[in-house]
Order: structure tokens, then sequence, then C-alpha cells
């Protein structure tokens, strides 16, 4: 019941010893995440006591790999930092990288993110919460009680809307909840997840949440017009945002009639898509057609 991650996965953290990688890593550990070790160069061959859980720390996320068999990295790594991160993280061949840094430079980003794609290394973020496989798996920063497992998968490029979203839908419960990052540049698209979703024998339907900027929405209902079975609802935030200001996100910004909230969700609609004027609605419309 899950996508990139389940309870197998072997997760590592880059930052772990820093404050943020060291708070969240008791969290994601909390919540029944296998994590077998940090990386940090300067406290290579120590370890950190995660109440009661000796988390070792390693020189290199090669070194890591090597003597633990993690095949997942998550980075809590400052911004200027995180283009020579995941570098190291792609060299070393990690299969998932899920970078939660928000600041991260749009130059740094296109260049690592073409470097992992020429190695088959999947990215999630950066300025993402991660995703989580409710009761297996949890890499990021999504809080682990606001919801279940389930047969619901979500995709969205807010993170504060993911877990609204997992929260008033708690009852149904999700098979992945993935928080894509709303960067310009993201390693892991709404169509990467609607692809994995469609092919996920465990997931029914798909919430998908987008906002204004780009037209990543807009190139998703195409997606979902040619090649999604499945039912997917969605919301667009961003309706009362005004032209030529970025909004939260980077990548969050309405160029004259380019980007609009409008015009996404006439493009999902046109796909037959149902699109919630609320998150609350989209819950419900949800709800509707997983009851039905």
């Amino acid at each position: 019941m899950s996508i990139f991650i389940n309870k197998d996965s072997k997760v590592i953290v880059q930052g772990m010893t820093g404050a943020e990688g060291s708070k969240h890593t008791a969290r994601m550990l909390a919540s029944g995440t296998n994590i077998v070790g940090g990386v940090n160069p300067r406290k290579a061959g120590t370890s950190v006591d995660f109440d009661g859980t000796e988390i070792p720390v390693f020189g290199s996320v090669a070194d890591a790999m090597a003597e633990t068999g993690a095949d997942v990295t998550v980075l809590f790594v400052p911004p200027a930092f995180t283009k020579a991160a995941v570098t190291e993280a792609v060299d070393a061949g990690i299969g998932l990288a899920v970078i939660i840094t928000e600041g991260v430079p749009v130059a740094d980003t296109a260049e690592f993110f073409a470097y992992a794609q020429s190695k088959g290394v999947r990215l999630i973020g950066p300025n993402c919460p991660g995703l989580i496989t409710p009761g297996e798996s949890n890499v990021g920063i999504t809080p682990a009680n606001i919801t279940g497992p389930g047969r619901i998968g979500l995709v969205s490029k807010s993170g504060t809307l993911t877990y609204q979203m997992m929260f008033e839908l708690r009852d149904l419960g999700f098979s992945t909840a993935v928080g894509i990052g709303g960067d310009p540049i993201i390693g892991t698209t709404h169509i990467d997840c609607l692809e994995a979703f469609e092919n996920d024998p465990d997931t029914d339907a798909i919430v998908m949440i987008g906002e204004i900027g780009g037209d990543a929405e807009e190139r998703a209902a195409a997606y979902i017009k040619e090649h999604v079975t499945k039912p997917v609802v969605g919301y667009v935030a961003g309706f009362e945002a005004p032209e030529g200001k970025t909004m939260g996100h980077a990548g969050a910004i309405v160029s004259g009639s380019a980007g609009t909230a409008q015009a996404k969700k006439e493009a999902l609609e046109a796909a037959g898509v149902k699109v919630g004027k609320t998150p609350t609605e989209t819950a419900e419309l949800m709800r509707a057609i997983l009851t039905k």
C-alpha cells in the first residue's frame, strides 16, 4: 500500500546531528520509520541516542549505504550545502533522496536535478514536507498522528494543505501522501505521482493539490485525461492571489493570465477531475466517491 517508500525502506538522514535533523529524526523514529544511520563527516564513528535507540553516524552517504544497505536519504542540510549533499547521495547510488530544505537556489536545483536524472535517482523536493506511508514509513516532517493507512493517494505542492487533507480524510486513510514542494524546479512532479498511484493496486482514488504559478497542474490535467483511470479530485490554492506577487512558495506567482487558479481549475475539470472550492469541500468530494 505505497509508492516510493514502505516498511522495508532503510533511511539515512543527512544533517541528522543538526537541530532540525535531530528533531525530525526523533519524530520519524517514533512513527515507525526504519532509520539506519545519519551522515556528518565531522562526527563519523559516533552515534546519537534517540530515546534508547542508538543511530550511528557515518562520514559519507557511500559509507552509510555500505554498512546499512540504506536505499533512501532525507536531507536536513542548509541551502548553501544542499547541492553538494544531493550530489554526494546521487554519486553513492541512493535510490531516493528527499530534500526538505527551503531556500535552495533554483540554479543549484536545476543542476543537481539534471544530474540525478542522468543517474536514475529519484528526488522529492526541495522545499517539501517529504512523504508518508501511514503505519509503515515517514520520510520528512509530516505529522504521523493525523491520519492512518487507507486507499487514497495524495500529491500536493503545499505542506500545510497536505496535512489538512490528511486530517480531513483521516477516517478513510491514505496509501501514500507525497508533498512534492512548491519551488519552480522540483524533483518529482504531480505527473510522476499520478503515474505511480495509477499503477499502485492498493490506491483506489487520488487527491491532487496544486497552487497558482507555472503550468504543472495543466500538464497534470492533460496526463489524467489520457492515462489515469482512477477517480481524481483536486484543489488549487490561490484564487485571491494578486497578479505579479509571489505567494508563499517561490513558484507561486501569476503572470498575466498564466498560472491562475481559475485556469488550472478549468483544465482539471475538463479532464474529468472534480475540483473543490476549499480543502474541506475537496475532501467531501473524495468522501462521496469512496463511500458510493
